[in-house]
């Protein structure tokens, strides 16, 4: 089973090092990394050609935001499976792959999801959130609740069936696509109870006043759009987040 990892970049010189040393450390051998850059200038392309190997796919072009490099990337992985791991972010362990692989031996089984930390941008063993993913039922979907995007990982032919990521989206296409994923599309997926990603703090959607209001703009446009409930999907969306304060894996 050959795993595609992609990784959308533009100008994190700071953190690709560590995300690109966190795949090529993985004990599970056929894997592709497909490095999707937006066309960076402060130094992000000469760190990859320095840790470029034969694994490694390098693409630097202009895109319209994130989730069109994503679909970008898409269109260039030749793996069974695909998944994402963000510039900012690493992988957990060198098995992280290897126990997704393990997961989706089964060959009814779609798709792989995990565990997340959230981590200081500055220093990633310091642990800020812990979310807890936990077994996915379809009514969960209702109550707010969505996979740690992060550690999604879902066979080929689900983006073939489903469709990638929708562009209109600035900022919630990842909730979309889980929404459409787990909820109309059924996809069957497999639980792996233990961090896969380690992501760090301070992302887009954070970043002021308007990008939360726009965020919970869009989160709430997606749940409309994918008929999966309304505003107080909303609010347990935003209100669960709280207990991943007082979480650890201990």
């Amino acid at each position: 089973m050959k795993i595609s990892i992609i990784t959308v970049v533009y100008n994190r010189k700071s953190t690709l090092r560590q995300a690109i040393l966190s795949v090529q450390a993985q004990s599970y051998s056929n894997i592709e990394h497909v490095i999707q850059d937006g066309g960076s200038t402060d130094g992000s392309l000469e760190v990859i050609g320095c840790l470029v190997d034969d694994r490694t796919l390098l693409e630097s072009t202009a895109d319209n935001g994130i989730y069109d490099a994503i679909n970008k990337a898409i269109a260039r992985c030749s793996g069974d499976v695909i998944g994402l791991l963000h510039s900012d972010d690493v992988l957990a362990s060198d098995v992280t792959i290897a126990k997704i692989a393990e997961a989706l031996a089964d060959p009814d089984i779609a798709g792989v999801y995990g565990d997340l930390e959230y981590v200081s941008a500055h220093d990633i063993t310091q642990v800020i959130r812990y979310w807890e993913a936990g077994t996915y039922e379809v009514k969960r979907l209702q109550r707010g609740w969505m996979p740690p995007h992060p550690t999604v990982y879902l066979r080929r032919e689900v983006f073939d069936r489903l469709g990638t990521y929708d562009t209109r989206f600035k900022i919630s296409a990842d909730y979309d696509a889980m929404l459409r994923y787990f909820g109309a599309g059924a996809v069957p997926m497999a639980y792996v109870p233990e961090v896969l990603v380690k992501m760090r703090t301070g992302g887009v959607s954070n970043q002021s006043l308007r990008h939360i209001l726009l965020k919970s703009f869009e989160d709430y446009s997606a749940l409309r759009k994918n008929k999966v409930g309304g505003i107080g999907a909303l609010i347990l969306k935003n209100t669960s987040k709280i207990s991943q304060f007082f979480k650890r894996n201990l």
